[in-house]
């Protein structure tokens, strides 16, 4: 998969699994995702995959500070319904990254690692979405502002044009470097502005 050059510079997600160690899938547990797996996940790369990347970024390095974070022990709350907007594009990527999920998931061994009813919808938060521990309750919520980033005025127009099957390889080249350049400036340039994505802990 050829992917744009920036995708090498987002900094990685390290994450400890049990089960991926109880059943060898890592020797030590350890996984290890970057931006390239989530946009795999969802088939494409935009500000709502981007965001909510960094949101799980962000909130767990918050609840863990300099901890691994362990996959299957975080409760995800989101504010909206599922089917609604774009909550079910990030509740895929919380649940690939930290492995909760609603009760589609692994159902687990003996008791131990079940990933179900770790993802709840509807949740009254103050944000997108809200991360807790399940070992001792410590919580974060996350709230995203692609609005900061600035958008080419031109890309609406171009979009148009590709939808409707009116645009020539150069402003369809156009386009895909401008969406591509605003997730960039998303994960790269403003990934440290304290405006992109505000972090609310409780503990």
């Amino acid at each position: 998969m050829s992917t744009p050059l920036f995708f090498q510079s987002v900094s990685t997600i390290i994450i400890y699994d049990p089960l991926a160690e109880v059943l060898g899938a890592s020797h030590d547990g350890i996984i290890i995702y970057g931006y390239s797996d989530v946009v795999k996940l969802a088939g494409h790369s935009c500000p709502t995959v981007a965001g909510a990347y960094l949101m799980l970024q962000k909130g767990l390095k918050c609840l863990y500070e300099d901890k691994t974070p362990v996959r299957g022990e975080v409760k995800v709350y989101m504010k909206g319904k599922l089917g609604e907007g774009v909550v079910g594009v990030m509740a895929n990527v919380a649940s690939l990254i930290i492995g909760s999920t609603d009760t589609s998931g692994f159902h687990g061994l003996r008791g131990k690692f079940d990933r179900r009813n770790l993802l709840i919808y509807e949740a009254d938060i103050d944000g997108e979405i809200a991360l807790e521990r399940v070992d001792n309750g410590a919580r974060v919520t996350l709230s995203y502002h692609p609005e900061i980033v600035s958008i080419d005025p031109k890309m609406q127009v171009w979009l148009e044009m590709i939808i409707s099957n009116k645009a020539d390889f150069e402003i369809k080249q156009a386009f895909k470097s401008a969406w591509q350049d605003r997730v960039k400036k998303i994960l790269i340039d403003n990934v440290n502005n304290p405006d992109l994505i505000i972090c609310k802990i409780q503990k």
